[in-house]
């Protein structure tokens, strides 16, 4: 199969973009790893907050760190995807190393695996 990898690598770093913008709203990059990233925890308020306030920014920090993980997970994925169009390995299946179906890779171009594997993991 003959991927068009221009198409493949154009949407995901379009992708990627709008997904370091997404995690921006939540989370910053830590200085350490720039690959990381690390949830925002919400500033305090000039006074003391009650303790109703106090829960209700616990509880929307726990919401971010989830939107966090997830957004960080597929970002990860699309880093991965574009490594792979790089270095030549784009569209195989990480786990029988045959070719991922393009209907696949159309729908989910990180797929790492073909439909077979994906539905084993």
């Amino acid at each position: 199969m003959a991927l068009d990898l221009d198409y493949y690598q154009k949407f995901l770093e379009e992708e990627k973009q709008k997904l370091e913008e997404q995690l921006g709203t939540v989370a910053h990059r830590n200085p350490d790893a720039p690959q990381d990233w690390e949830p925002t925890y919400p500033a305090p308020s000039a006074d003391s907050p009650a303790p109703d306030e106090a829960a209700d920014q616990e509880e929307e920090f726990e919401n971010e760190v989830g939107v966090e993980l997830s957004l960080e997970s597929r970002l990860r994925d699309i880093n991965d995807a574009l490594e792979k169009i790089k270095h030549g390995n784009f569209g195989i299946c990480a786990v029988g190393k045959e070719e991922i179906d393009e209907a696949r890779l159309k729908a989910n171009p990180a797929a790492r695996t073909c439909m077979k594997h994906a539905e084993g993991m």
